[in-house]
């Protein structure tokens, strides 16, 4: 994935993973539609990778199908399931310089992906996140989830003094080498890393970037809402007793100097040892 310019300066690269449960009716799609719009307007080396958590139909096979059609195109299978868990495990792998994920059913707009990761390719911020509550962003869903997103990151600002303004849309980026920072301090393996990782991030004075998005509300998402309310709930408490036990603080590395220009030499190096994990590409 890493590849030199004219001038034989290595550029900078992205990984962007998409976790996938029991996806297989629309994962062709929507990689076969992320890879060409990527291919033909993103300007710098990337990966797409397919996580697959634990399916039980054909995503799997898929998966591995896409990568043998699709050059950028990559895949992993874990035995369990949880978006974090394998946000986890592929992004502390990873040989990119940034790491992103997006929902497989694309609902955000694929022209905000470069806004999304520019400041943190560039040095100027080190976690980026979409945003649907931002004031420009441009937004259709039903007035059910409208209120259950606002009412939870109402109470991320008021339990745990979140400045961010949306936790749980699925569209961020983080720089790598602050993931792995990061990575062993974030216990969630659901839906809650998301709010985890930021949390942890805003506390260590990293940068979070936000972008507006244009998103649409996918009618045949199978979020189980109650359920994921309930955990991020238990998710808040045990931040806030954190913060209370000061384990909160983590030795982050240091940020790239926002002047450097995007596709200046970066070294990143890693004492993770790799994940134990099945892979296609």
């Amino acid at each position: 994935m890493n590849e030199t310019n004219a001038r034989g300066v290595r550029q900078r690269s992205v990984e962007i993973v998409v976790p996938v449960y029991n996806e297989a009716h629309v994962l062709a799609e929507s990689i076969g539609r992320l890879h060409a719009y990527l291919e033909a307007s993103f300007p710098f080396p990337f990966r797409i990778t397919v996580a697959d958590n634990a399916s039980t139909d054909a995503t799997w096979q898929v998966a591995t199908d896409l990568t043998l059609h699709l050059p950028h195109v990559h895949a992993v299978h874990l035995d369990a399931k949880g978006r974090g868990r394998a946000l986890k495990h592929v992004w502390s792998d990873s040989t990119a310089d940034v790491v992103a994920y997006m929902d497989v059913d694309l609902s955000t707009g694929l022209a905000g992906f470069l806004p999304l990761v520019a400041p943190l390719l560039s040095g100027h911020s080190d976690v980026a996140i979409g945003s649907r509550l931002h004031r420009q962003a441009d937004v259709v869903r039903g007035p059910k989830r409208e209120f259950i997103s606002r009412s939870y990151n109402l109470l991320l600002k008021l339990g745990l003094a979140a400045r961010f303004s949306d936790a749980q849309c699925g569209f961020k980026a983080v720089r790598t080498d602050v993931f792995r920072a990061l990575a062993p301090h974030i216990e969630d393996n659901a839906w809650f890393f998301d709010t985890e990782l930021l949390v942890l991030a805003q506390r260590n004075r990293l940068r979070i970037h936000e972008v507006p998005v244009d998103w649409v509300d996918d009618p045949d998402s199978r979020v189980d809402i109650v359920r994921t309310a309930l955990d991020d709930l238990r998710g808040m408490r045990r931040m806030l007793r954190s913060s209370l036990t000061g384990r909160a603080r983590i030795a982050v590395p240091h940020r790239v100097p926002a002047q450097s220009p995007v596709g200046a030499p970066q070294h990143v190096t890693s004492s993770s040892p790799a994940p134990s994990l099945e892979y296609v590409s």
